[in-house]
């Protein structure tokens, strides 16, 4: 089967597993994207640690859950955010989270992945990616 989003999969796996309950969520195929959103997320404090397994193939990354994860998933279509709607919290990003001060929308950046709440901090905009809270 041919996975046409590969980070809406990711998280979408990720979710599915925190619904469940279980200790840890295994994504495949893994990516650079996909490792770069986690290691914003796992600063956040929504997930523990993983590990990027190569299987000569497409790859699996194993994911540890901690249970704090409400809701996460893709943003699609990648809306392109300008530092000025970033501060303005355009329609979009207030129909993606629950309240200003919960959860963030995952951004991708001249500078990287990041959250929101750091793009303003940098005064910078970029392509929303996701959203956990």
């Amino acid at each position: 089967m041919v996975v046409l989003n590969p980070l809406a999969n990711a998280l979408t796996t990720i979710y599915n597993n925190e619904v469940r309950r279980n200790k840890q969520a295994i994504i495949m195929p893994a990516s650079k994207l996909i490792v770069n959103v986690l290691r914003v997320m796992q600063r956040e404090g929504y997930i523990g640690e993983f590990e990027l397994n190569d299987d000569g193939r497409s790859g699996k990354i194993v994911v540890q859950l901690l249970g704090r994860i409400n809701k996460c998933g893709p943003i699609s279509p990648r809306f392109p955010l300008t530092y000025k709607e970033l501060l303005s919290m355009p329609h979009y990003i207030r129909r993606y989270l629950p309240s200003k001060e919960i959860g963030f929308i995952i951004l991708s950046t001249s500078k990287g992945v990041m959250t929101h709440k750091d793009a303003i901090k940098e005064k910078i905009g970029g392509v929303a990616l996701g959203y956990v809270y």
